[in-house]
């Protein structure tokens, strides 16, 4: 697979792809083959729905499976020890002040995989996350979203 993109991930992001393989490989392969064997032993396999929802549960788990190698093949950590704290990165919390709502907000930035914006991870890819990555405390940065404009200045910045 020469050529993939490498992809930045902290070590919390790396340690969740390797729990998630290991349980898939583990456990989730032998419960499929559990249910299989259950869905086989109904009989006839041409109208067995159960024997079908196993196999396409399979066929998910496998291509997961696939999709988590490679990605961890191409895995980049990143190394929050040699990192310019002082500068918004991959394992940086920042700390915003929304100029136009007036209001705080705290951003985790994290690799794209492991971003989850309901907890207020973002990634270094997502346009808050490209424009907030490599500038630093006292900075003001905008953003265009689909809504028109955001100005944050960076209040805060600190490892997580």
């Amino acid at each position: 697979m020469a050529g993939k993109k490498k992809m930045l991930y902290t070590q919390e992001g790396y340690d969740l792809l390797i729990k998630e393989l290991n349980y898939l490989k583990n456990e989730k392969r032998e419960e499929i083959k559990e249910a299989i064997a259950v869905a086989r032993s109904f009989g006839d396999l041409s109208e067995n729905a159960e024997y079908d929802e196993a196999r396409n549960d399979q066929a998910k788990t496998e291509a997961r499976i696939s999709e988590l190698e490679e990605l961890i093949e191409n895995a980049v950590i990143v190394d929050e020890d040699t990192i310019d704290v002082s500068i918004v990165n991959i394992g940086s919390s920042v700390k915003v002040l929304d100029v136009e709502e007036n209001e705080e907000i705290e951003y985790s930035i994290v690799g794209s995989i492991e971003a989850d914006p309901f907890a207020n991870k973002i990634s270094d890819l997502s346009p808050i996350g490209r424009a907030l990555v490599g500038n630093k405390i006292g900075d003001t940065v905008s953003v265009e979203v689909p809504d028109g404009t955001l100005t944050f200045k960076i209040l805060e910045v600190t490892r997580k």
